[in-house]
């Protein structure tokens, strides 16, 4: 029915008015495909497809739009696994129905289009800013730089709080992971210089710390070939004078002052030291 194909095209849930106004047909017969079981009214005034995103449909039963970092992670951002979804209301006006997700109220920084459910990103940034602590807003806030999704000149346009400007001004979108994101702030008070994704030996290194330290940080993907090309560029570094300090993602989110004591025995033998 081109009524379904019209919502499914717009992501299978949409405004009433929206879809009458591209179908060039009237509210019965939107009516109709409701009574029929074709479509599905989720709330006054829109229509959804039985196939329709469940995050997005509750979104609109409960009278909010999708922000924050659920919406960091929809689009492919830093997850910084948050159990509940985060979502924004307008200020001042009652939610359709109670909802156990975390809801911001704050005015937001770009106006909202009633027709949207999913926040601009400029919104879902300044929300993590504001509700994350800094190093997992940083790791959000610099994931979107590295992929392109915003830029410094564009950040520096708005009207950030003060969270959202120090945010900006610590960013640097080189990191390959969140994780490297999370370890620079907590290795500053080294006074060592810290260098993210620099090029060595034809590979990029995730953090070299002074001159000649290297700390390589293994996500999921580090298995079968990849960890066999790891293995071959670490002895190259060793034998290129480099000493290369290796852990995974939950040794640095989960057992941090083990890897901090890793990183600071290298310091206190000279290993960041040229040689």
């Amino acid at each position: 029915m081109e009524l379904v194909r019209i919502v499914e095209a717009a992501g299978g849930i949409m405004p009433t008015d929206a879809l009458r106004d591209e179908a060039g047909v009237s509210r019965h017969i939107v009516d109709r495909a409701v009574g029929a079981g074709i479509l599905d009214r989720p709330a006054r005034g829109w229509v959804s497809t039985m196939s329709a995103d469940p995050a997005l449909v509750a979104a609109v039963e409960v009278g909010v739009v999708v922000t924050c970092v659920t919406r960091a992670a929809r689009v492919g951002l830093w997850d910084v696994h948050e159990p509940r979804v985060h979502v924004a209301a307008r200020p001042g006006r009652p939610l359709r129905r109670p909802t156990s997700a975390h809801v911001h109220w704050a005015r937001p920084l770009l106006p909202r289009h009633p027709g949207r459910l999913e926040d601009s990103l400029e919104n879902t940034l300044n929300l993590v800013a504001e509700c994350q602590p800094y190093e997992k807003a940083l790791t959000v806030w610099e994931s979107a730089l590295n992929r392109g999704l915003t830029t410094f000149e564009h950040l520096g346009t708005l009207a950030f709080g003060a969270k959202g400007r120090r945010l900006r001004a610590d960013a640097q979108p080189y990191s390959d992971s969140g994780v490297e994101t999370v370890v620079v702030p907590r290795l500053r008070w080294l006074g060592l210089r810290l260098r993210r994704q620099v090029w060595l030996l034809g590979h990029r290194v995730d953090l070299l710390i002074g001159d000649r330290l290297i700390l390589q940080i293994d996500g999921g993907h580090h298995v079968d070939e990849q960890r066999m090309i790891d293995n071959e560029h670490d002895a190259k570094l060793r034998l290129a004078g480099y000493h290369v300090i290796r852990v995974g993602y939950w040794q640095v989110m989960g057992d941090w002052p083990r890897v901090q004591d890793l990183i600071i025995g290298a310091v206190a033998r000279g290993l960041h030291l040229a040689k």
